[in-house]
This record gives C-alpha cells, structure tokens and sequence, in this order.
C-alpha cells in the first residue's frame, strides 16, 4: 500500500488543476483561432445594422461613417480566415450576411426619401446586391463577376459625405453602380491583406485616416482607394501584379 503525505497529495492536486487550466487554455485558443474571422464578419454585421438605425434615426453622416468601417472589416475577415486556415461553410455565410446587411440594405437607405422613385431606387439596389453575391463566383480562380458591394457602398457613403446628400446626384451615382454589380465584367480578388506591401499600407492608412482625421480628407482617401479598383481593376488590384 502507498501511503500519500499531505505534501505530496497537493502537488498532485496542483498538478490536476494546471493540466486542467492548460486545456482550457488551449481549448480557448482553438476557439479563438477558428471563430476569430466569423467574430469580424459578425461585427461587421452589427456595424451594418448600426448604420441602419442611425439613418432611420436621422444621422446620415454616422451611417456612412460606420459603411466605412464595415468596409475594413470585410477586407479583414477573409484575411484573417485563410492565415489561420479556419475557412469554413458558416463562416461563408456569416460573411455573406454580413455583406447583404451592411453593403445591400444599410447602403440603400443613403438613396431614400419621401419621394416614391427613390424608395424604388433603394429597392433596386437591394435587389442588385443580392444578385452579386449570388452571382460571386465566375468560374476563374481569384476573379469576381460584377463590382463587389463593398466598393460601390464605399462610393455612395463617401460621395453623400462630400455632397452633403445632394439627392440628384446620388440618384445617378447609384444607378451606375447597380449596372456595374449586375454586369457581366470580371473584376480581380484584390486580397489586401494578402498581396504587395503597399497594399497594405494602403489599409493601414485607412485605418488611420478614418479614426485620425476629419470627415473630407477620410472621404477623398477611400473615394480614390475605391474609384481605383473601379477603374484600374487589373492593372493595380489584380492579386497576380
């Protein structure tokens, strides 16, 4: 028979409790490691609704300040699934939610007004989003089929800052914007977070524009960025450059 002391009973004690406690850590990190993309796409959804209430609620300028942010959040979310390889079918559509709240239904409501015409627009431009994010894949690696949402919401949000919500122009704005979502044009995956270096200092640099300096300089920066990827989609966003 083996007698156990006090002494060495608590070390084995101790020994239980820090093997438990090294589980549980690691078992948090696992956690933490699988939903740490779905947690982003998650925020970004809740970002999206925000920017719903505020403009229900008459603060068009908090809208579009928070479309702002949930354009970094879904550049990051992406990134941040592929470098912890936690890439998974929930998290697909946890991001495709994401996009439909912030970039279909919130972006929309910059575009209503009492009028009957632009309720029909904001409709319309639901409508075109969802048609782009059912129509994302074009059958060619590291391509999209029609202008990404995220781009587009970018524009609308920053034209209505610097515009002060000049209605006329917006309402053309966003008609050519729902004819390059639902066009049949390919259009690079830019991966940000993934490719040349000055990409992303070009996201850092949004990141600290849009929390570190007024509205019109943050407004004209992710207008380019945006217009940019419009324009010169290959040329200087293809992931291959």
């Amino acid at each position: 028979m083996i007698l156990l002391t006090p002494s060495s009973s608590f070390l084995q004690c101790t020994n239980k409790l820090l093997l438990s406690e090294r589980r549980t850590g690691l078992r948090l990190q696992d956690f933490a490691r699988r939903n740490a993309a779905n947690m982003l796409s998650v925020a970004n959804m809740l970002v999206g609704m925000s920017s719903i209430l505020s403009n229900l609620s008459g603060h068009n300028h908090a809208a579009c300040w928070l479309l702002l942010i949930g354009y970094l959040l879904d550049l990051a979310d992406g990134a941040v699934a592929r470098r912890l390889d936690a890439c998974s079918a929930l998290g697909a559509k946890l991001d495709d939610f994401a996009d439909f709240t912030t970039f279909g239904i919130a972006t929309s409501l910059l575009l209503r007004t009492p009028a009957l015409g632009d309720n029909v627009l904001c409709v319309c431009y639901v409508l075109s989003v969802f048609v782009r994010l059912c129509f994302f894949s074009s059958g060619i690696p590291f391509m999209y089929r029609g202008l990404p949402c995220i781009y587009s919401s970018a524009i609308l949000a920053t034209s209505s800052l610097l515009l002060g919500g000049n209605s006329a122009t917006l309402r053309v704005i966003a008609v050519a914007m729902i004819l390059f979502m639902i066009s049949q044009n390919f259009y690079p995956h830019d991966r940000v977070l993934e490719s040349q270096a000055w990409k992303k200092v070009v996201y850092v640099g949004g990141v600290m524009i849009l929390f570190c300096c007024s509205i019109s300089p943050a407004c004209v920066y992710y207008l380019l960025w945006s217009v940019s990827y419009l324009l010169f989609p290959t040329s200087l966003w293809s992931s291959k450059v």
